[in-house]
């Protein structure tokens, strides 16, 4: 048994699932099957398990209650669960995060897990934050209501099978807005709220793949789910489309209906989590905030850090903390010493937390020293998000009067993971000194 596996897979036999495996496990998200449910049960016991992933053909008609078991298992954590299975055989229930139909690409899986990854550690935040802030006299508010019906653009010139599935889905009951030149889709994109983008790869297929790479280049796109339709005998492979960022291929041959359903299913979980981050987002009008830099202040960031550290424990997750603290260059210590460096610290704290994902904790601990707290994120993953942070500032030039040129800020930066012997305190004593290590070098 690999200890990590990060990645469960359900199944009787590996006829569908053998490729997929493999295909994770070079990819980087070590897998472990199990055969049946007690196997699966046993696996959750033994390991970390980040999702699960089951086959509903070899699961049988007691999949939706084993979904539910696995999560009840693991809980407090959330465990996101996939489904493989044909949408017209097998309807979706809320046990599965998501229904995707086979064969399920290793690329396609890996972008369906991270996003659910990251939705779960989203929702065990805002659990936490409503603790935190209710500590503190205040109230969060709760994910509004998903709105229906769901939001779709269908890209592409209006042949008739994308006619005929953009119809499908209307007939499901989604507002699906129709774009025929990228010109215009982006338009749309940056203009409108969608849930699920439908391109048409007929004639001109390279530019439904470079819409698909655009999307994904742009940080409030990102995480739009892209279905593309592609012809069967299309020069363009799966590999490379979902290397391209798209989320799923459907082939015009398909039922346009279960086409359809697939689409609609993309789209009610990437709603689920812009519902759960828009949440977390209206944290920063809370009036707990630092009234310069809108990030978590030094007492609440204690406070929020020790509730962080006892659930990083039940829920078996790492969490690492970041320090940054505004390195003495001589262009900032004369802007310091002229109230340059006073003016630019709401800029910078803003910056900082615009930087950081909406699961994380960014906090202002002193005039020119910030702190992050980053659930299910290990040590090594953590200095590459603070150094992230720091190389994005550091290409900002901030005001110095007029006789003098913009000065940029550097930052020293010190990481620990919190460990279950020394706990949060102790983490970021440890991450403190070693920012002021590589302050004093």
């Amino acid at each position: 048994m690999s200890v990590n596996a990060r990645i469960l897979i359900v199944a009787r036999d590996d006829a569908r699932v053998g490729p997929l495996s493999e295909g994770l496990d070079r990819l980087g998200w070590r897998t472990i099957t199990a055969r049946g449910p007690y196997a699966a049960l046993a696996a959750l016991g033994d390991l970390s398990i980040d999702a699960v992933i089951m086959d509903l053909d070899s699961a049988g008609a007691d999949a939706a209650d084993l979904a539910r078991r696995l999560k009840a298992a693991v809980a407090p954590r959330r465990l996101p669960v996939i489904a493989i299975g044909e949408p017209a055989s097998h309807p979706p229930v809320d046990a599965f995060d998501l229904t995707l139909a086979p064969p399920l690409h290793p690329s396609q899986a890996v972008l369906r897990l991270e996003a659910l990854v990251r939705t779960a550690v989203s929702e065990e935040e805002f659990e936490l934050r409503l603790e935190t802030f209710g500590d503190h006299g205040r109230r969060m508010d709760l994910p509004e209501p998903l709105p229906s019906p769901f939001r779709i653009l269908a890209i592409g010139e209006p042949a008739p099978q994308f006619l005929a599935l953009s119809n499908a889905l209307t007939r499901s009951g989604a507002d699906v807005v129709g774009a025929f030149t990228a010109y215009t889709a982006f338009d749309y994109l940056h203009e409108r709220q969608f849930d699920a983008v439908v391109l048409w790869a007929g004639d001109n297929q390279q530019e439904a793949l470079s819409i698909a790479a655009g999307m994904r280049r742009n940080t409030r796109l990102y995480h739009i789910p892209a279905l593309l339709y592609l012809k069967a005998q299309s020069p363009v492979t799966t590999t490379e489309a979902f290397h391209r960022g798209v989320s799923d291929v459907a082939s015009p041959e398909s039922p346009e209906a279960d086409t359809a359903r697939r689409v609609l299913e993309l789209a009610r979980s990437y709603r689920r989590g812009e519902s759960i981050r828009g949440a977390l987002e209206k944290a920063r009008s809370s009036g707990l905030m630092d009234p310069a830099t809108g990030l978590f202040t030094r007492d609440l960031f204690a406070a929020h850090l020790v509730r962080l550290a006892g659930a990083a424990k039940v829920r078996a997750r790492p969490l690492s903390i970041c320090v940054l603290r505004i390195a003495d260059k001589p262009d900032v210590i004369w802007a310091r010493g002229n109230g340059w460096l006073d003016r630019a610290i709401p800029q910078i704290g803003s910056m900082v937390g615009r930087l950081v994902r909406v699961e994380d904790t960014a906090a202002r601990l002193a005039p020119e020293v910030f702190a992050l707290a980053l659930p299910a994120t290990d040590a090594h993953a953590a200095r590459a998000a603070a150094e992230r942070i720091a190389a994005v500032i550091g290409c900002t030039a901030f005001d110095a009067g007029d006789d003098r040129p913009p000065f940029v800020c550097e930052f020293d930066i010190g990481v620990a993971q919190v460990d279950s012997e020394s706990g949060a305190v102790k983490a970021l004593e440890r991450a403190a000194a070693r920012a002021l290590q590589r302050e004093a070098s």
